[in-house]
């Protein structure tokens, strides 16, 4: 199955003998770049409107980073007026992995994807990084010389040989991902930390920029605390190893000379500790101060509920590109928090565990569903918008979801007992049928003119409980087929409740993503594999946040009619 790809996603690399593909509906140059700072652009020596040519990652160099993939428009053209260049990566006429490259504007050349080594497997990332300027920009971005053209047909271009390696990045520290604009810095001043600015990353509007200096910020902080875990396990190996020397010779193993011997090796791994630690507190420390610059330039999508940025609050006329969840932090440093960016549309649906502490659970479920009505815009629901809809089989849940029904935004009251649920559930499929159907013939018009065409969340309190056979396999098919079409899936529960449907809902388990209401470290990357503590977002306690937008987005329903 072909992975399609939106700005910043990232997906691993089965195969390492891959060919690139690119599609768009005029002639441009496309390309390859291994490397920065003096390393070669390799560019199609004709435009042309579709180009394929392989790239070996097996023949990479171990001390190359990445591989980026280049696209450049012949002069006084821009992507901003024709069809969104595409983008494939294959593996023997198989894709794995797309990327359509839509809001593109007055930009002549492009980053389109960057291929890029992490612990010995390689990953491709969607870029998509416009400049107006052209190739000269992009060039002067990224520190490369002047490009070296490859022999191309009219029609097609010819395979090219393998990238052109990479400078050899720190052994510390092998992928780079600073802004290119950082780098130039920290080259002209070694000796001086970055100075830290908002919205200083790559990106085509500063929503994108923020988005992606936050992912920055985060892969910054994951991979310098591997890099401390990693100096430390090795200074206690290198400690077990010298102990088992020492008592291996019997010259040290007891007496003076053992005592003498065992200090020594104990010195030399706190130096080792403590020359790593130095490290890691240098870099928490500038990570610290560009969160304190980043956390008040971002926008409601990507604040805290205790930002001042609500307190100025309007409905947004654009959803955004991107939703923060909560926050995440590592144990060798919990003040450092970093936001739990998740790209919208949501792409699986959400659960938060119950099992903890049910009614905070709830608690957290409402201010989750409040965030997402606000970010995005009020429109009449036939023809857009967003729309809640709830299941509460016994009805526990009317106290917490009273800041939803009293502002209007929960406009139909919770489906409660086994006959509502089956009701509601029923409509949802549907819908999400219709919805299909009507997008695989290709006429999206020709929907019910009754339908509700709003993006649905749908909130279900307390599963299991109201829930028969048939029930669970609709909410299953809701939660499997709903994102694509717009119906996004906010459950809570306690997994344990539902024992007795036994591993047919391990799938559903799987496919949500599991939030706690109180800090719990459960999310694992895969990057590095850093088990992620998490921490819910609420209104900071007698705060007036959440009903004044709440409010906001009633007065906007209601000036709009809808």
């Amino acid at each position: 199955m072909t992975a399609e790809l939106v700005r910043g996603q990232n997906v691993p690399l089965p195969q390492t003998r891959l060919e690139i593909t690119v599609s768009a509906d005029g002639p441009l140059l496309a390309g390859s770049t291994a490397g920065e700072s003096g390393e070669e652009l390799r560019l199609s020596a004709l435009p042309a409107a579709a180009h394929r040519f392989p790239v070996e990652l097996d023949a990479v160099p171990e001390a190359v980073g990445s591989v980026s993939v280049v696209l450049a428009l012949p002069s006084g053209a821009r992507f901003g007026g024709q069809p969104a260049p595409y983008v494939a990566i294959a593996d023997g006429g198989r894709e794995l992995a797309s990327f359509t490259i839509t809001g593109l504007g007055e930009e002549s050349a492009l980053v389109a994807l960057e291929l890029y080594r992490r612990q010995g497997a390689w990953k491709v990332r969607a870029v998509g990084q416009g400049y107006a300027g052209g190739l000269p920009e992009l060039l002067r971005d990224l520190g490369l010389r002047q490009p070296e053209s490859e022999p191309e047909s009219e029609s097609e271009s010819e395979p090219e040989s393998a990238p052109a390696p990479e400078p050899v990045a720190p052994a510390d520290d092998p992928v780079d991902y600073r802004h290119p604009s950082r780098r130039q810095q920290a080259a002209a001043a070694p000796d001086m930390p970055p100075q830290p600015v908002a919205g200083d990353a790559t990106g085509w509007t500063m929503e994108e920029r923020l988005y992606n200096q936050v992912w920055g910020m985060f892969e910054d902080l994951a991979r310098t605390i591997a890099a401390y875990r990693s100096a430390a396990d090795f200074a206690a190996d290198r400690l077990d190893q010298e102990l088992d020397r020492a008592l291996s010779d019997p010259r040290t193993r007891v007496g003076p000379a053992a005592d003498a011997a065992r200090d020594q090796a104990m010195a030399r791994q706190a130096d080792l500790v403590d020359q790593a630690r130095a490290v890691l507190d240098r870099d928490l420390a500038q990570l610290a101060a560009e969160a304190e610059v980043v956390e008040p330039a971002l926008p409601p999508a990507y604040a805290g509920w205790d930002s001042p940025v609500w307190h100025g609050y309007a409905v947004p006329a654009e959803p955004p590109m991107a939703v923060r969840l909560g926050d995440l932090h590592l144990p060798e440093d919990p003040t450092l928090r970093i936001p739990m960016l998740v790209r919208l549309p949501l792409e699986r649906g959400l659960w938060v565990d119950s099992a903890q502490d049910r009614p905070r659970a709830l608690e957290v479920a409402v201010a989750l569903a409040a965030r997402l009505l606000a970010v995005h815009p009020v429109a009449d629901s036939r023809v857009g918008g967003y729309a809640l809809q709830v299941i509460d089989p016994s009805g526990s849940a009317a106290t917490a979801l009273a800041p939803l029904a009293d502002s209007g935004a929960l406009r139909e009251p919770p489906a409660t007992g086994a006959a509502g649920v089956t009701a509601l559930l029923a409509r949802m499929t549907e819908r999400v049928d219709l919805v299909q159907m009507a997008l695989r013939a290709g006429a999206p018009d020709s929907l019910p003119p009754d339908l509700d065409r709003a993006e649905q969340l749908l909130i279900v309190n307390d599963f299991p409980y109201g829930f028969d056979d048939r029930a669970v396999n609709e909410l299953r098919y809701l939660a499997d087929e709903g994102p694509s079409v717009g119906v996004h899936l906010l459950l809570v529960a306690d997994r344990e409740d539902a024992r007795e449907f036994g591993p047919v809902l391990d799938p559903l388990w799987r496919s949500l993503l599991r939030l706690t209401p109180l800090p719990e470290d459960h999310l694992a990357d895969p990057w590095v594999g850093h088990s992620w503590t998490y921490e819910p977002l609420l209104p900071p306690a007698g705060s007036q946040v959440l009903p004044l937008v709440l409010g906001q987005l009633a007065t906007a329903r209601q000036a709009f009619g809808s």
